[in-house]
């Protein structure tokens, strides 16, 4: 049962509850009806404080409502949920918090509302990317090098992946990198960042039954290549995503169930920064 049906309004009212809050937000384009919509999935532009102050609004509506799930989080490594357990029990605050076991890989400022959230309702804090050796481990031996047999086996990591999915990951990693990524890394980047997706499905998994929110990028909540790919896998489908979407962006809007519409960040294209670059040191 999940937390929503734990609570003691009626479940009908909640679910209403849901389908309000998110029709109310600035620039969801439609919102699915879910029957039991205890799995989110809530994706970024990492550098964008609009989108950062709209997902979170969104959460802290829901969680007011009475829902407590799991903060699956992709901008804690694994490796370091000892730490961030520790750091949540002992913390009094998100500060102490990101001191204690924060990393240097993030902007934490746009996370310390959350972190507060999770203190203030006793949220868990659940770390769900991978460590940079792991990702450096997979991106040199494939998918199942950090993962053991029984995971493997359950995500189907033994035979050939999907070509749809190959190919949409491919397409997004060379995007990404303004179309310069060498053909030699290739298939370990895209190994590394499916590996990815699976630690942070397998995350949201282990929490589905009390309810868990992802936090991501974009790209990694894309029905279609991303997190909820791997969760289709194994069989869990009642979940909602939705993606934070700059103002016209040409991102396709159309791999989240719900998109939000956020005002761009001013600041340099990377890619022309790239072309400029490369054009100096001729």
């Amino acid at each position: 049962m999940s937390e929503f049906s734990r609570q003691t309004r009626p479940v009908l009212l909640q679910r209403c509850f849901l389908l309000y809050l998110s029709l109310i937000l600035v620039g969801c384009t439609h919102v699915p009806v879910l029957h039991d919509p205890n799995i989110l999935l809530l994706g970024e532009v990492h550098d964008i404080p609009d989108g950062h102050r709209q997902r979170y609004e969104y959460l802290l509506r829901l969680i007011e409502g009475g829902w407590r799930p799991a903060l699956v989080m992709e901008q804690s490594d694994r490796e370091n949920q000892g730490a961030l357990t520790k750091a949540q029990e002992e913390c009094a605050d998100a500060d102490c918090v990101i001191r204690s076991a924060g990393g240097k890989r993030w902007e934490w400022p746009y996370y310390r509302p959350l972190i507060e959230l999770a203190l203030h309702y006793h949220l868990p804090l659940i770390a769900a990317n991978a460590s940079r050796a792991e990702t450096a481990s997979v991106m040199n031996s494939g998918l199942p090098a950090e993962l053991d047999p029984e995971t493997v086996s359950m995500y189907g990591l033994m035979v050939p992946l999907h070509a749809d999915v190959i190919h949409g990951q491919r397409v997004a990693i060379e995007a990404g990198h303004c179309g310069k990524v060498p053909e030699s890394l290739v298939q370990g980047m895209l190994s590394a960042q499916m590996a990815r997706d699976v630690w942070m499905a397998h995350a949201l998994r282990k929490s589905a039954k009390t309810g868990a929110v992802l936090i991501a990028g974009n790209g990694h909540i894309r029905r279609d290549i991303g997190v909820p790919h791997w969760l289709s896998v194994v069989g869990v489908g009642s979940f909602q995503t939705h993606g934070f979407i700059e103002r016209g962006s040409k991102s396709v809007e159309s791999t989240h169930d719900v998109t939000h519409s956020i005002v761009p960040h001013q600041c340099p294209n990377p890619c022309i920064q790239m072309v400029l670059q490369s054009k100096t040191s001729l």
